[in-house]
């Protein structure tokens, strides 16, 4: 059993509501529901989910557990930056800790201290080598654990199903 089914069993429970948002094409009520089950693994204050727009290297948000401060729709230019290099390029996953990791990373660093987030974990959504975007958690403790790293990974892998759907719909 993985650590995150160990400190959440119920986590791989009723798998009904995921299943029904891939099968109705719901990518929000997707990432709604995963925002949801992490809350218990990871006390999250903030989940957001980002589509990356590859040639522009722009994050566009897709789901957001605050609306009021971070909007759908919303899009931050990455291209140039430490932090783009290391999610949306190299593909790996960035761990902020404490208030001048999240300054140093992101141009809204205040906004999101304000809103008493103090760690981030922003993992990548690769599929076939293509970074389709992040998946991204901001909590109130300073520290993030090893085990709320691997539960944000299993979130991201999760989260798979809602980014095909997404760029499915800008086509149609």
């Amino acid at each position: 059993m993985t650590s995150l089914a160990a400190a959440d069993p119920a986590f791989l429970d009723d798998v009904t509501p995921l299943s029904a948002a891939c099968a109705h094409g719901d990518a929000p009520a997707l990432f709604a529901e995963l925002d949801r089950r992490m809350h218990r693994s990871l006390g999250h204050l903030l989940c957001t989910v980002n589509q990356l727009d590859a040639g522009a290297l722009r994050l566009h948000r897709l789901y957001s557990s605050n609306p009021e401060a971070y909007p759908p729709g919303g899009s931050k230019a990455k291209a140039g930056t430490d932090w783009g290099r290391h999610v949306l390029l190299e593909q790996r996953v960035f761990v902020g800790e404490g208030e001048a990791a999240i300054a140093q990373s992101f141009d809204d660093h205040a906004a999101i201290v304000a809103l008493g987030l103090r760690s981030v974990i922003n993992v990548p959504v690769v599929l076939a080598g293509d970074c389709l975007g992040t998946v991204n958690f901001l909590m109130a403790d300073a520290r993030v654990t090893d085990a709320k790293i691997e539960a944000a990974r299993w979130a991201a892998l999760l989260a798979l199903p809602g980014f095909v759907l997404a760029a499915r719909a800008r086509v149609h």
